[in-house]
């Protein structure tokens, strides 16, 4: 699933190859994608129009539009992928990890289309259908990004209640973008037991889940996605800790397969 780093990267490929192009066309057809838009507004709102800037809080983009026109809502869903397609053919693309092979980006699995006069095209690509485009989308229920949080916000935020560390750290509302593997590969950074509650975290604790955050996510970002980080390949039976050699441990915490060193994150 694209979390943080995958849509920074979805983000990155509309910055570099989408802003500043003159909108010729619209596929918004799937009423499922464009919801609650019907066939034809997205369309009607963007044609002539330009993106002008590319933007992120979590898993969610949004681009601005020329003329004071509405913002565009992207988001991802579970597998979904952004692509621009030059007019000579020249791609740049971000978003899930590209697995090719067996029709894997067939033309039908385009979501949504902007066609540019240039004959260029950005693709919303989506072979499970979850991904979402539409107008001027609702953030107000998004916590602030997990990769620019300061360290006195993300301390208050992270430490209301009682719940488990992992399930705060997936919890939207209070830090945005953060997912499962994310958040796996941060406690294990910073060697906390995922199961531990947040009211029982001390200053160098949170200190420390604060820079692991910082520096698993600029990592995954710098690499192309999550699946690069150190503990992820070895979230499964039989594997053990890539830094000390010990048993990997799994349990469900947040409602999610959670993973992490028998030895060091107790």
């Amino acid at each position: 699933m694209p979390e943080l780093p995958e849509v920074e990267t979805a983000r990155a490929a509309i910055e570099r190859a989408a802003l500043h192009r003159t909108i010729a066309d619209v596929d918004d057809r799937d009423t499922y994608v464009c919801r609650p838009h019907s066939p034809g507004e997205l369309r009607e709102a963007l044609v002539g129009r330009q993106l002008t800037s590319a933007h992120r809080r979590g898993k969610t983009m949004w681009v601005e539009t020329s003329r004071s026109g509405p913002v565009l809502g992207l988001h991802l869903g579970m597998a979904g992928r952004i692509i621009v397609v030059d007019a000579d053919g020249d791609t740049v693309e971000g978003g899930d990890p590209v697995r090719r092979g067996g029709g894997e980006l067939k033309p039908e699995w385009d979501r949504f289309r902007i066609t540019f006069e240039s004959g260029a095209v950005l693709r919303l690509f989506d072979k499970r259908r979850l991904s979402r485009a539409v107008l001027d989308p609702d953030l107000d229920r998004l916590g602030p990004d997990a990769a620019d949080v300061p360290l006195a916000e993300f301390r208050d935020r992270l430490t209301r209640g009682t719940a488990p560390v992992k399930a705060r750290l997936l919890d939207q509302s209070v830090l945005a973008g953060v997912g499962n593997l994310l958040a796996d590969q941060t406690l294990w950074q910073a060697r906390l037991d995922p199961r531990r509650r947040v009211d029982t975290l001390g200053a160098d604790e949170v200190g420390a889940l604060h820079r692991a955050l910082r520096a698993a996510t600029r990592s995954a970002i710098r690499k192309g996605g999550v699946h690069t980080g150190e503990v992820i390949a070895h979230r499964r039976h039989g594997e053990h800790c890539p830094r000390c050699g010990a048993d990997m441990s799994r349990g469900i915490v947040g409602g999610r397969t959670t993973w992490w060193c028998s030895i060091e994150q107790v």
